[in-house]
C-alpha cells in the first residue's frame, strides 16, 4: 500500500490540476504516483482474490477452478 505522504501528494497534486497551476514536472510527477497507486491496488486485490475460497450451504468448497490455479500457480 503506498504511504500516507504519497497520498496527500496524489491529492494535492490533483487540486493544482483542477486549479490549472501544475507544472510539467509537477504533472509528470502526478502520472508517476498515479501508476505506483494502482499498481499497489492491483497488487493488493488480486492477493485478496487469490486467498479467497468459497463454499457452499453444506460446506463444500466451490472455489471456482480459476481461482484455485491462480493461487496454485503463485505457490509454485
Amino acid at each position: 500500500m503506498l504511504s500516507k505522504e504519497k497520498i496527500a501528494r496524489i491529492n494535492e497534486l490533483s487540486k493544482k490540476k483542477k486549479m490549472g497551476t501544475i507544472t510539467e514536472v509537477e504533472a509528470k510527477e502526478q502520472t508517476a504516483l498515479r501508476r505506483e497507486y494502482l499498481d499497489s491496488f492491483r497488487n493488493s486485490f488480486r492477493n485478496t482474490i487469490e486467498n479467497v475460497q468459497v463454499f457452499d450451504a453444506q460446506g463444500n468448497d466451490v472455489t471456482p477452478d480459476k481461482v484455485k490455479k491462480l493461487k496454485h500457480n503463485r505457490l509454485n
